[in-house]
C-alpha cells in the first residue's frame, strides 16, 4: 500500500535506493525524521 503522505522527493530517493532497515533509509540525503517516522508508523500499522 502507499503512504500517501510521504513526500514526492522523499518517494523517488526510497525506490531509486531501496533501503533494507530505517536506518538505512534515515542516512539517505534529503530523507527527514518526519520521512522516517511515517515509514515506522507504516511497518507497525502492517503488524
Amino acid at each position: 500500500a502507499a503512504i500517501t503522505q510521504l513526500r514526492m522527493e522523499a518517494k523517488e530517493k526510497l525506490t531509486r535506493v531501496r533501503p533494507i532497515s530505517l536506518a538505512q533509509a534515515s542516512r539517505i540525503s534529503g530523507i527527514t525524521p518526519a520521512d522516517v517516522a511515517l515509514l515506522l508508523a507504516h511497518l507497525e500499522g502492517k503488524r
